[in-house]
C-alpha cells in the first residue's frame, strides 16, 4: 500500500510536534503544512524542504492525492475545517477538544460514517506509558471498585483567547477518566471566574457526579504560581497517584485502603479500620505518547481498527464542558448530561 499522504492543517503550538510525528513514521508521508503565518510556513521549509507550504485550505481540500487532513488550529475553526475535509474525503485528526459543541461533535460522527472516513480526536494522554499502565492496573481489578478520582492541572498561563480554562486544560483529564472508567457521569457542577478583562474563566472547579457513589473532581488554573499535573485515583482496594511532572517515578500504587462498620453499642457511630501497606512503582514505557497516537491514528485507516482516541470520547469529552460551561452560567446549578 502507498503512504498516506498527510495535510497538517496548523503550524502553531502542536502543530512542529505533529509534522515531526507523523514525518517519522511508516506508511505516511506529510505533503502539505496549512498556515497563515509566512514566517511559520519558513520555518515548515527550512527543517523540511521536501514538504510543501500554502496560505491556502482550499487548495488542499481540493487535493485529490492528499488522505488525511491533520487540524492542529485554535478550538472555534475545528467544526468548519473537520467539516470540509470530511466533504471532500479526507480521514480527520482533530486536535482537542473535537468541537465547541455537543451539535456539532454529533454532526461531524455522522457525516464520517456516511463518507467511510476516520474521523479521531488527539487526545495524547490516552497514549502515554503511564495513563496506559494505570488502564491494565484498573482494568486486572489491582485497585478494585473506583470511588474518586481528584484531579489537578495548574500552572501560570497560557490564556487561551476563544476558550475558557476548562476547555483548555480540562480537556486532558476528562479523557483521561472517560479511558479509564466504565460509566458516564450524569450530571455536572462548575464554578468559575475570570480575572481579566476577558469573559473566559482563568480558574475553575468541576465536579463529576455518577449514578453509583462514584465522583470525579477537576481542578484547573491559568493563574497559579506553581505548575502540578497530579491525578488521585481512589479504589476500594488501591490507590493510585499519577504525578505527570515526576521524571521516572510518574505513576505510584499504594497498598492503602480503608474498611468502615457502625459500633454496635452506638448505631449513628461509625468505626474505620485504617490499613497502610507498601508502596509500588511500576516500570512505564518510555515512547513519546504523540508517536503512539499518530500511529494509531495510521492504524484506524489501514488496518480499519478502532482507535483508542476515538470520537465516543470525544463526544464524551464535548458533552461535559458543555454541561460544565452552561453550570457556570448558572453559578455552579447542577446540570443533566
Amino acid at each position: 500500500m502507498k503512504d498516506l499522504k498527510i495535510a497538517v492543517i496548523g503550524y502553531g503550538y502542536w502543530g512542529p510536534n505533529l509534522v515531526r510525528n507523523f514525518t517519522n513514521l511508516e506508511n505516511s508521508t506529510v505533503s502539505h503544512v496549512v498556515d497563515e503565518s509566512p514566517d511559520r510556513l519558513e520555518k515548515v521549509k527550512k527543517l523540511y524542504p521536501s514538504i510543501n507550504v500554502t496560505s491556502s485550505l482550499t487548495e488542499i481540500l481540493e487535493n485529490p492525492e492528499i488522505d488525511c487532513i491533520i487540524i492542529a488550529t485554535p478550538i472555534s475553526t475545528h467544526y468548519d475545517i473537520a467539516k470540509k475535509a470530511l466533504e471532500h474525503n479526507k480521514h480527520v485528526l482533530v486536535e482537542k477538544p473535537m468541537t465547541n459543541s455537543v451539535k456539532h461533535a454529533k454532526e461531524l460522527i455522522e457525516l464520517s460514517k456516511k463518507k467511510k472516513k476516520v474521523l479521531m480526536v488527539d487526545h495524547t494522554y490516552l497514549y502515554t506509558g503511564a495513563i496506559q499502565k494505570i488502564k491494565k492496573i484498573i482494568d486486572k481489578n489491582m485497585i478494585g471498585e473506583i470511588q474518586y478520582i481528584d484531579s489537578t492541572r495548574i500552572n501560570l498561563g497560557l490564556f487561551q483567547p476563544d476558550v475558557n480554562v476548562l476547555w483548555d486544560l480540562a480537556a486532558h483529564d476528562i479523557s483521561i477518566c472517560s479511558y479509564l472508567m466504565n460509566e458516564n457521569p450524569i450530571s455536572v457542577q462548575a464554578v468559575g471566574k475570570s480575572h481579566t478583562d476577558s469573559d473566559f474563566e482563568d480558574i475553575a472547579y468541576l465536579t463529576l457526579h455518577f449514578k453509583s457513589k462514584k465522583i470525579i473532581h477537576f481542578n484547573c488554573s491559568w493563574i497559579s504560581p506553581v505548575k502540578i499535573r497530579y491525578m488521585l485515583i481512589g479504589g476500594n482496594k488501591k490507590m493510585i497517584i499519577f504525578n505527570d511532572l515526576e521524571t521516572t517515578e510518574k505513576v505510584k500504587i499504594y497498598d492503602t485502603k480503608y474498611k468502615t462498620k457502625t459500633n454496635p453499642k452506638n448505631d449513628r457511630q461509625i468505626l474505620a479500620d485504617y490499613r497502610v501497606g507498601d508502596i509500588f512503582i511500576p516500570k512505564l514505557t518510555t515512547r513519546e505518547g504523540l508517536s503512539s497516537m499518530v500511529e494509531d491514528f495510521v492504524s484506524a485507516i489501514i488496518d480499519k481498527t478502532k482507535p483508542i482516541s476515538n470520537y465516543d470520547i470525544g463526544l464524551q469529552v464535548v458533552k461535559i464542558l458543555e454541561a460544565a460551561q452552561r453550570s457556570i452560567t448558572n453559578q455552579g446549578k447542577e446540570v443533566k448530561i
